[in-house]
């Protein structure tokens, strides 16, 4: 059952050509928004938390600072609705879920930048 998921992944799943990218980075998603027959593009900037799954259930959680409040988004990586994906930052965390980072606040909150 598994090879024939495995199967149809490859086969019938479009792949997307996109930046390596994990925990603590800080990417920014395009993507595109439907209202009625309007397409609008739109960007959600933030950390990475996590990326979980495998193949074309593989998703990702972005989490940024609206004002005071923190939002999370989860994005599916081969959402068709998605257009680039452009790293801001790379971060260096020693864990791969950073679910920590949700408690922190002001110079806590911060992720020390890798060296490319």
């Amino acid at each position: 059952m598994e090879s024939l998921i495995k199967f149809v992944q490859d086969e019938f799943v479009t792949r997307k050509d996109l930046p390596v990218f994990g925990a603590g980075d800080t990417i920014t998603v395009f993507y595109e928004i439907r209202e009625g027959e309007k397409v609008r593009t739109q960007f959600f900037r933030g950390v990475v938390l996590q990326r979980r799954g495998t193949g074309s259930s593989e998703t990702f959680t972005i989490r940024k600072m609206s004002g005071a409040i923190g939002v999370e988004r989860i994005f599916p990586l081969n959402l068709p609705a998605l257009q680039k994906i452009e790293i801001n930052k790379k971060g260096k965390v020693r864990r791969a879920r950073i679910f920590y980072f949700r408690g922190l606040t002001g110079k806590r909150a911060r992720i020390k930048e890798s060296r490319r």
